[in-house]
């Protein structure tokens, strides 16, 4: 059985939207804007783009990430070199960028469960809101690795939902605090 794992910058608050300087969100790189740099703070990120065997994203952030990525070959050769997965009930095989490797549609959460049964490393999930809130809806993601940054948002698009659901214990397996604030938190899933 294959590991899901969720990585994401996030507010205190639970926000994930537009960290890097997307546009469209008044708070857009609010990652980098007003927080000293601390290269240790993204260690790890380097280990996660090692230690994956496959990308998963929604279609918007696939559409985001495919026109940006594979020209950065140095920062993330790991990634467009690994299978990817995009959930998504809408995307066309003519809507895949040609040069970003290996790409598979998934069209359902059944689709990502059924995936999960199969042999191979972990999966990890990039960016991809909406998808991060309906998969752990769904009891599908294995860890949790967040990069919690010192800020508030208030509005923004959450990591996770406001559904009503039955409570999901975790356990922290790493945590780590840097000079600048932000705080390296892994959760496992307690099943």
């Amino acid at each position: 059985m294959r590991t899901l794992i969720t990585t994401a910058f996030v507010s205190l608050d639970g926000v994930v939207e537009a960290p890097g300087g997307e546009p469209g969100y008044r708070n857009t790189g609010w990652t980098f804007k007003d927080i000293e740099f601390d290269e240790a703070a993204y260690e790890m990120k380097g280990r996660e783009q090692d230690e994956a065997a496959a990308m998963m994203l929604g279609r918007v952030s696939y559409q985001a990430f495919s026109s940006v990525w594979p020209s950065m070959t140095e920062e993330f050769a790991g990634y467009n070199a690994m299978p990817k997965y995009v959930v998504s009930s809408t995307l066309q095989e003519s809507d895949l960028v040609a040069n970003w490797g290996e790409t598979t549609i998934l069209r359902s959460l059944d689709d990502v469960a059924a995936l999960k049964q199969t042999e191979g490393g972990p999966i990890i999930v990039h960016g991809s809101a909406t998808l991060n809130r309906n998969l752990s809806d769904a009891g599908l993601i294995d860890q949790y690795n967040l990069l919690v940054f010192p800020v508030l948002l208030g509005a923004g698009k959450r990591l996770f939902s406001a559904t009503d659901k039955d409570k999901q214990s975790l356990k922290l397996v790493e945590s780590e605090s840097y000079r600048n604030g932000i705080q390296k938190l892994v959760y496992a899933v307690v099943r």
